[in-house]
C-alpha cells in the first residue's frame, strides 16, 4: 500500500509541535507493517539542508497556485524513508518559523504556501503525475496545511483525475487552528467557484481549508478517542461541531504513540544519569542536577512539579500561576520551560522572583534541555483546557514523572488517576482533576504531594508508569486498517 503523507513539519527537520514528533515516528512504524510511506514536505531551508541523496524527480511543476514554477525533489530523512520537497523558493525560502515572519505575524500569503502544498499532493494523482514512477494509493494530509488537498481530489478531476482515484485522509491535531482566508483567494488557489457553499469551503464568509479537507476527505480521524468524540460538540468543536457530526461514522480517534528511541531514560544522551524502572538511582541524580541548573535549592526531599509547554491560556498555564504560591508553600518547587503569549512569559518571570530558590523559568525552548527537565523532576503539569492528545505526558510516564492532568482528550485517554480504587488495584499512573479552576488543580496537587510523602506507594506508582506502552506500534495498525477501509478491496 503506498501512502503519500503530507506534512508541514518532521523532526528534526522543523518542529513547532507535536505534529513534528508524529511526523517523525508514524510513517516508519507503518513502513514496518509492510506500508510504503513517503512525505510530502515544503522546501524549507531547514528541509533542503537536512535530506541526504536529495535530487530532483520528473518535469518542473509550472501551475501551482501562488507560484510560477518549483521543483519537485526527492531525498532520505535521517531514518531512511524517503521525502519528497516541493522546492519553490517564492514561498518557502525563508528563515525562521514555518508560519510566522520576523514581526512575530503570519506570513501573509500562508494562504498560497499551503494551497501550493495540497496541490502538489494532489499532483501525484493528476493525469499527468509528478512522480511517474510512484502514485499512491492513500493521500494523508494534516492539519489545515493540507487541507484543500481532499478539496483538489474532489473539485478539479480535469486536473488530478488520474486513472486510480486515491482514498483521501485528513487528520485533525488540532481544531483550534484552521486555515481561514479571504473569499477573493477563491480564483487565486485554483477552486471552482462552485465550491464557495456551506456544502463546500465556504467558512464563515471566507475559506476554511480545515473546513474544505473535514467536508471532502473520505476519512478524518483525531488523535485520540475522547477529542474524536469532544470536537463534535459546541465546547470544543471551534465552530465545525456539526459538519463533524454529521460525518460520525467517518471519524476515527486514533491515539499518538511516543518514539522510544528517543524518549527513553534507559538510553538518552540528553540527561545526566540513565535510568529505568528497576533503578530509578539516575533519576535522582538528573534531579539534583535539574536544581542546580534552574537555581533551586539543593533539596532532595522537594517534589519538583515541571510546565513543558506553550504558556498559554488555552494550555491553562494560568491555573498555574495560580496554584504556584500554595504549591512552594507545601515545600514543592517549579521548573518552567516554554514560550508563549507576553503576559504568561512576564507572569512566569515575576513569580520565579517572588519565589527565588523554588522557582526555575526558562523562556523559550530546547530540545534537549526539555529532556532533562523530564528526567529531573517529579511531577509534570498539563491541565489544559482542551487537548487533542498531549505527548508531554506520555514522555512523563516513561520518565517516572508522574502526570498531573485535566481530564480532557488524549489526557482522559492516556492517565488513570490514583483514586482509592486505582490505588488499590495498582492501575494508576497519575492525577487528574475535572473542571478548568485552581481549586480542583490544588485538590490534585494536594493528593500528589500527600502521596509523594510516602516513598514506597510513589516510587511502585513511578515504576507503573514507566512499563507502560505507548509505542507507535498500536496505532500504526489502526492507521493501516483505516487505509484499507478507505479503499475497499485493497491488496496490501
Amino acid at each position: 500500500m503506498r501512502v503519500l503523507y503530507v506534512t508541514p513539519e518532521c523532526y528534526p527537520l522543523v518542529k513547532t509541535g507535536g505534529l513534528a514528533d508524529v511526523s517523525a515516528a508514524l510513517p516508519p512504524a507503518l513502513n514496518a507493517i509492510g506500508a510504503d510511506m513517503r512525505l510530502l514536505m515544503p522546501g524549507y531551508p531547514a528541509v533542503l539542508n537536512g535530506l541526504s541523496n536529495l535530487h530532483e524527480v520528473g518535469e518542473l511543476i509550472t501551475d501551482l497556485p501562488g507560484c510560477d514554477r518549483a521543483r519537485l525533489l526527492i531525498g532520505s530523512l535521517p531514518d531512511g524513508v524517503l521525502c519528497y520537497v516541493l522546492d519553490a523558493p517564492s514561498l518557502y525560502n525563508r528563515p525562521g518559523n514555518p508560519y510566522l515572519g520576523p514581526d512575530g505575524q503570519d506570513w501573509p500569503d500562508n494562504d498560497l504556501r499551503f494551497a501550493a502544498l495540497s496541490w502538489a499532493a494532489a499532483g501525484f494523482c493528476g493525469i499527468e503525475p509528478y512522480d511517474p514512477w510512484w502514485q499512491p494509493d492513500v493521500l494523508h494530509g494534516h492539519d489545515w496545511q493540507a487541507g484543500l488537498m481532499p478539496a483538489y481530489i474532489a473539485l478539479r478531476p480535469d486536473r488530478f483525475g488520474g486513472p486510480v482515484r486515491p482514498a483521501t485522509v485528513l487528520t485533525i491535531h488540532n481544531i483550534a487552528y484552521q486555515g481561514r482566508f479571504g473569499a477573493w483567494m477563491m480564483g487565486d488557489i485554483g477552486l471552482p467557484s462552485s465550491s464557495f457553499r456551506v456544502e463546500g469551503v465556504e467558512y464563515y464568509g471566507g475559506i476554511g481549508y480545515l473546513k474544505a479537507g473535514c467536508y471532502y476527505a473520505d476519512r478524518l480521524t483525531t488523535v485520540s478517542p475522547s477529542y474524536a468524540n469532544e470536537i463534535q460538540t459546541a465546547e470544543h468543536g471551534n465552530g465545525l461541531e456539526g459538519l463533524l457530526a454529521s460525518r460520525a461514522d467517518n471519524v476515527s480517534g486514533i491515539l499518538n504513540g511516543v518514539d522510544y528511541g528517543i524518549w527513553d531514560p534507559a538510553r538518552d544522551p540528553h540527561i545526566p544519569a540513565q535510568y529505568g524502572p528497576d533503578d530509578l538511582g539516575g533519576k535522582d541524580l538528573c534531579k539534583a542536577e535539574l536544581q542546580a541548573r534552574f537555581g533551586l535549592e539543593r533539596r532532595p526531599d522537594a517534589p519538583i512539579a515541571c510546565v513543558i509547554s506553550r504558556l498559554t491560556w488555552h494550555k491553562g498555564l494560568d491555573l498555574v500561576l495560580e496554584a504556584a504560591g500554595q504549591w512552594v508553600g507545601w515545600g514543592g518547587q517549579l521548573v518552567v520551560l516554554g514560550t508563549g503569549d507576553p503576559g504568561s512569559e512576564t507572569g512566569f518571570r515575576n513569580l520565579a522572583a517572588w519565589h527565588p530558590g523554588a522557582v526555575g523559568v526558562h523562556i523559550g525552548y530546547d530540545e534537549a534541555l526539555s529532556h532533562h527537565v523530564q528526567a529531573g523532576s517529579d511531577l509534570i503539569l498539563v491541565p489544559s483546557r482542551s487537548e487533542p492528545c498531549g505527548l508531554t505526558q506520555l514522555y512523563g510516564l516513561r520518565y517516572g514523572t508522574l502526570p498531573l492532568v485535566r481530564r480532557t482528550g488524549g489526557l482522559a485517554d492516556t492517565i488513570v488517576d490514583a483514586n482509592p480504587a486505582a490505588t488499590i488495584d495498582g492501575s494508576a499512573t497519575g492525577f487528574q482533576f475535572v473542571n478548568a479552576s485552581v481549586q480542583e488543580m490544588l485538590w490534585a496537587l494536594r493528593r500528589a504531594i500527600a502521596l509523594y510523602r510516602r516513598p514506597e506507594r510513589w516510587q511502585a506508582m513511578q515504576q507503573r508508569a514507566m512499563t507502560r506502552d505507548f509505542g507507535w506500534h498500536r496505532p500504526a495498525e489502526e492507521y493501516m486498517e483505516l487505509y484499507r477501509n478507505a479503499i475497499p478491496g485493497l491488496s496490501v
